[in-house]
């Protein structure tokens, strides 16, 4: 069998014989109504949990509207569009519209990559980064994180979240509120919230129970986010599903609609797992990669071997996440130095230490061998060698399976006793 995996703006191949395949862990087929601006534009007309945008807003408010940035595949250039035409139908002035791109903890833009991100509202609106040194406190929440979020969104009238819905390993799912935290706020803030993923109940499709959603909707609360538009993406990145209205209903539909599409259930994990997150952007870097990784960690068996394909043309992409993973003498200091000193970014480097515990990690990467290796990582030269000398290495019997879309894909197993889903391994 042949499959092909994303890698950057290229792709990988390896063949693999095929009685060693348990299978291939893709989105489960269903019928999307809509696709592109269209579904958008339906979720618009049919808000969850609220009247329309353009019954919400009022003419001389001052209205922020929060994208996701560039290291996330969210298509904002057909998502924006719709919002700013809905806010002028009710009779904003373009003057008082400005779209924030949430940082988080990540790089500011180029003017390149913001234009590329607005689309064709760059031009009417004002379009800037969030600025973690230019926030407004606006409390705490139960857990003690601060509600610092950044001016242009603090000082707005009407505030608006969208981004994408997916997994995400520690706060449950993506989207909804989580534009706000950590997308605008400051790096104590959510190092503040990060915290909290120490949580047993702090994992991939958790929600209610999970104490950095919770901590991450108190904040939405208390700073005040009004109006959510969130997407589904497929395996091609190209918008299935939208949910707009209500910052925590339609998010909650839209969590429904995702789990449909990529919750995968799987007999038993295997002794091979090889995972990509699909090519660029998602793997810019290792810091975004990881999350693949994670979700390959649900499905390989302790002791086997999850081969990770991300060209990370950034390196690792946090200079906290790197200092901790060169600073470790082996991968269990990581685990032991964040349960002493939580601190945003190697907390990522802590994440990949507890996979390590479980499998053996092979990296196909544009990073320098004798580098990957100083990180705990296996380097491969191609896709193909890493698998023959895994199947070399677990012997002929050894089982395999893939993970194209790895971020997107939550593998869970089943119990073939009762049929439920267990929620991990």
């Amino acid at each position: 069998m042949e499959w092909t995996f994303g890698y950057g703006t290229t792709q990988q191949k390896v063949e693999i014989p095929e009685q060693n395949v348990l299978g291939v862990l893709r989105a489960n087929p269903m019928h999307h109504e809509r696709i592109g601006s269209a579904a958008v534009a339906y979720a618009m007309e049919h808000p969850i949990g609220a009247a329309r945008l353009r019954e919400l807003v009022k003419p001389e408010q001052k209205i922020a509207i929060i994208a996701s940035d560039i290291s996330r595949p969210v298509p904002s250039w057909e998502i924006l569009p719709i919002i700013v035409e809905e806010l002028l139908t009710a009779g904003c002035q373009k003057e008082n519209i400005t779209v924030v791109f949430a940082l988080g903890a990540h790089r500011p833009h180029t003017q390149k990559e913001r234009r590329h991100l607005a689309g064709s509202v760059y031009d009417m609106v004002r379009c800037v980064d969030s600025d973690p040194m230019d926030c407004l406190h606006m409390g705490v929440t139960k857990h003690g994180t601060p509600v610092d979020i950044t001016r242009a969104v603090a000082s707005a009238d009407f505030r608006i979240c969208t981004g994408n819905i997916e997994y995400h390993y520690f706060a449950g799912y993506s989207g909804g509120v989580k534009a706000l935290m950590p997308g605008v706020s400051t790096p104590e803030a959510i190092e503040k919230n990060h915290r909290l993923m120490m949580h047993d109940e702090a994992r991939a499709s958790i929600l209610e129970t999970n104490p950095v959603r919770m901590d991450i909707e108190e904040g939405g609360a208390i700073c005040g986010a009004d109006y959510l538009v969130n997407v589904i993406l497929d395996e091609k990145k190209r918008i299935v599903h939208a949910v707009a209205g209500d910052v925590v209903r339609a998010h909650r539909e839209g969590c429904k609609y995702l789990d449909k599409m990529y919750k995968i259930p799987i007999s038993a994990p295997a002794d091979i797992v090889i995972v990509s997150q699909g090519g660029w952007p998602k793997d810019v870097n290792l810091y975004q990669t990881q999350k693949a990784l994670d979700h390959a960690g649900h499905a390989v068996k302790k002791g086997g071997t999850i081969i990770l394909i991300g060209a990370c043309q950034e390196g690792l992409g946090n200079k906290k996440f790197e200092q901790w993973l060169m600073e470790a003498k082996k991968p269990s200091d990581l685990i032991v130095r964040l349960q002493e000193n939580f601190e945003l970014g190697g907390h990522k480097a802590a994440a990949i230490a507890k996979i390590l515990q479980r499998a053996r990690v092979d990296l196909i990467s544009e990073m320098e061998d004798d580098f990957v290796r100083s990180i705990f990582l296996h380097p491969q030269p191609n896709a193909q060698q890493a698998v023959d000398e895994a199947l070399h290495r677990h012997g002929q019997d050894a089982t395999v399976l893939a993970m194209p879309y790895g971020g997107a894909t939550l593998p869970v197993i089943i119990d073939d006793a009762s049929m439920q889903i267990v929620e991990g391994i």
